[in-house]
């Protein structure tokens, strides 16, 4: 049969943004002309008209140090900030070629993935020092909820903090969270426009165009359109488009207006994966001592899903209106009203191992489905900035938060989809293929129809949150958190005709409402003005529900057969460390000592009862450079040592008692760096290791550990044009960087090599 068609627009869409930013960059061009011949050069200096001197510009720095973060919420810089915090700026984004973001996370040890399937979705599913921060990902400080995989070109940086952190986000964030930063429409006129073609028929059209119209207003756009294939992947391809228009008003007076908006379609052929093999030594089955490896079948480009069936489609939409005030020079208040959709809608196939077929040499060619939408309304309202108190200087930042999140989840009837034993080679319609030698064209005889019976899950955050640094004396500074919420999920699961189903005669919904207390608390001293030793204490809190079905929930609302009244999660972190700006405030080094405990969590004592008594524990420590060296040299490099255990698992648990957590290396470390050879010419490069891991907290899958190297070179052409070439996985090296609990792993894309040519002025 024809493979599964939704209607999309991702064409005409690109014709679109194409004429859109034809027309941009023949008006950007003539403007900076027309600016160029208006006024003599000074010193040698383009002069500019004079709507582009009325305010300072935002132009990216070209710099791998960050003085701070993004969000008020952290109320010092981030030599003064008594947590771990790794802000992966613009020039490390584009030096690395990062397009997504997995890809900005591989520069930050400590952070590894997950993959999905069809219970647990598709979509960018990071681990953040043990724990799973799947719907712990911000965007400009407010959660983004639903599964997704993010792009990067409208991303201006990425923020990752971690240690517990629900203080600062509210539920969840066991591990630490993810907040995205957006490009926004700034004073000053600039247009960058790139073309990428690479290796595996990749072609990549980004722009990014800022126009000021006035003295106090402008506006941005930036497009993109993406296609590729993947390296060392038979048939897979990603293919998408987005766009994300910016408009601010009144910058550079005390109120201003920003009005964004963020739009990205995907159309893909999704990696199924490789299977695990069950080992055929020991008892014949899984065990932690010899736990199962992806097994390919000889061949590292074997791709087991099905051309004629498979499809994963995705569409998010984001609205934000961020309005911003300064009641005095020392005071300000902003409120933030958004509203996001997210949407996947997929068949996958699974290329299962759950009944022997791999040791057989064949593959079960099991589908997973997923129709979901998830709609986020949140307004934030803060008031931040400092005052004298006692005589002493607060640099502070309090506010309040209501949002409303609604997850519906459908998928697909497939037929046949139920557990073959007999897997040798092609056989069953299709369902069955060779592990050797898959044929991905094979002809599919079954059928797919949609299910419209589904779960509903919906939420309310009403939460209240204030945070200080009071400065004790210029060598000791106090810093405060807290943070309360009120988090109600709801819900129900209905028949394809939308009516709540029923179960023993029992409508199968329900509803649980959390109310925590988050907060933390850390002392700074500061020997030096350019250094910081620090000691801090943080919590987190994860209710039930806290996923809303968009990902895999340690602490759910319902389970097959039975629905508990359940606490929150508690996740407690204790953390020693020192923070150092050196070189003339070039470079940036760090060095944490961190103990994070999650209590309360959620376990299976007898076969229809749970309880929060469960315990689990991570232990680590990291080290961090960001910045130059010399004016020539930089660095942005990083390693994490974690020893993450479960230590109670309860009755039915304990046997794991003792085990390494899933998806967390006991070793990771990032080394990226570049050298300005000449004015014109930049040459880096960079290795990026991980250990083992664990699939499962039983420890019976595994994926080894890899190095992976990279390299790049960029020269500039003239004073607008430049080239960059990146060569990624520079050693083709086979690994997998995603592994699931069972049946099969995420491959990692072999050697890749990206020509960029970029256009700028």
């Amino acid at each position: 049969m024809p493979r599964h068609y939704v209607p999309t627009a991702v064409s005409s869409p690109r014709l679109l943004a194409s004429a859109i930013g034809v027309a941009i960059t023949a008006t950007s061009a003539g403007h900076m002309a027309y600016a160029a011949d208006a006024e003599p050069a000074k010193n040698g200096a383009i002069a500019l008209d004079a709507t582009s001197v009325t305010g300072q510009s935002d132009a990216a720095s070209t710099d791998y140090k960050v003085e701070s973060a993004a969000s008020q919420k952290y109320t010092a810089p981030l030599v003064d900030t008594p947590r771990s915090i790794t802000v992966i700026p613009q020039q490390v984004l584009k030096d690395t070629n990062a397009l997504t973001l997995q890809d900005a996370l591989r520069t930050v040890p400590g952070v590894t993935f997950g993959a999905g399937e069809g219970g647990n979705p598709q979509g960018d599913r990071p681990f953040i020092r043990g724990f799973d921060a799947q719907s712990d990902t911000f965007l400009d400080g407010v959660r983004d909820t639903g599964a997704q995989t993010r792009e990067i070109f409208a991303v201006e940086s990425v923020e990752v903090s971690k240690g517990p952190n629900s203080t600062f986000g509210g539920r969840g964030s066991a591990g630490g969270s993810i907040n995205l930063v957006s490009k926004r429409a700034h004073l000053g006129n600039s247009f960058d426009g790139g073309f990428t073609w690479g290796s595996d028929q990749t072609q990549r059209y980004t722009l990014d165009g800022n126009y000021q119209f006035t003295d106090n207003a402008a506006g941005r756009l930036n497009l993109m359109s993406h296609e590729s294939n993947v390296a060392g992947r038979d048939k897979v391809n990603y293919d998408r488009w987005g766009i994300a228009p910016s408009l601010a008003f009144g910058l550079g007076t005390p109120t201003r207006v920003n009005l964004d908006y963020y739009h990205m379609e995907s159309d893909d052929l999704p990696d199924s994966g490789i299977p695990y093999s069950i080992p055929t030594t020991g008892s014949g089955g899984r065990t932690s001592a010899n736990p199962d490896k992806p097994v390919d079948g000889g061949d590292s480009s074997n791709f087991y899903g099905l051309t004629d069936r498979d499809f994963r489609k995705t569409r998010t939409d984001i609205a934000t209106i961020a309005v911003e005030h300064d009641l005095t020079d020392s005071l300000t208040v902003k409120n933030t009203l958004r509203h996001g959709n997210s949407m996947q809608d997929y068949i996958l196939t699974q290329p299962d191992d759950s009944a022997g077929n791999v040791n057989r040499g064949g593959v079960w060619r099991r589908a997973n489905t997923r129709v979901g939408n998830t709609a986020t309304t949140t307004n934030q309202t803060d008031l931040f900035g400092e005052f004298v108190l006692g005589g002493f200087k607060n640099n502070f930042s309090t506010g309040i938060e209501f949002t409303h999140e609604d997850a519906d989840k459908q998928s697909y009837t497939v037929t046949p989809n139920s557990k073959l034993t007999n897997c040798t080679g092609p056989s069953n319609g299709g369902s069955c293929t060779s592990l050797s030698n898959p044929n991905p064209d094979d002809v599919w005889t079954g059928t797919t129809a949609r299910n419209y019976a589904g779960t509903d899950t919906s939420s309310t955050t009403r939460a209240l949150y204030a945070f200080d640094t009071i400065e004790l004396d210029p060598q000791w500074l106090l810093n405060l958190g807290l943070r309360y919420d009120h988090f109600t999920t709801k819900f129900r699961t209905y028949n394809a005709a939308g009516a709540t189903t029923v179960t023993s005669g029992v409508a199968n919904k329900g509803e649980d409402t959390s109310e925590f207390v988050t907060g933390q608390v850390g002392l700074v001293w500061k020997p030096q003005d350019n250094g910081s030793i620090y000691i801090s204490y943080a919590t987190a809190a994860t209710p039930p529900g806290s996923m809303l079905g968009e990902g895999t929930d340690s602490n759910p609302v319902t389970t097959a057969t039975v629905k508990n009244d359940m606490e929150p999660e508690e996740t407690t972190n204790y953390e020693i460390g020192t923070k150092w700006d050196l070189l003339d405030q070039r470079l940036a080094l760090t060095a944490a000592l961190f103990r994070t405990e999650k209590d309360n969590a959620r376990v299976q004592v007898d076969t229809t009862t749970y309880e929060n008594v469960g315990t689990t524990r991570v232990e680590g420590v990291e080290l961090s450079a960001s910045g130059k060296i010399t004016e020539k040299w930089q660095v942005f490099a990083g390693y994490t040592y974690m020893e993450a255990r479960q230590i109670d698992g309860g009755p039915m648990g304990k046997a794991n008692d003792g085990n390494q957590l899933p998806n967390t290396p006991n070793n990771s470390a990032s080394l990226w760096t570049t050298y300005a050879v000449t004015p014109k010419l930049t040459i880096g490069g960079g290795a990026f290791y991980t250990d083992e891991v664990y699939g499962s907290v039983a420890n019976t899958t595994m994926v080894d550990s890899y190095v992976r190297y990279d390299a790049m070179a960029s020269y500039k052409l003239t004073k607008n044009v430049d080239l960059q070439l990146n060569v990624q996985n520079l050693t083709d090296e086979t690994y997998y960087d995603k592994a699931y609990s069972t049946h099969f792993a995420n491959q990692a894309a072999g050697r890749t090599a990206l020509l960029t040519t970029s256009v700028h002025f």
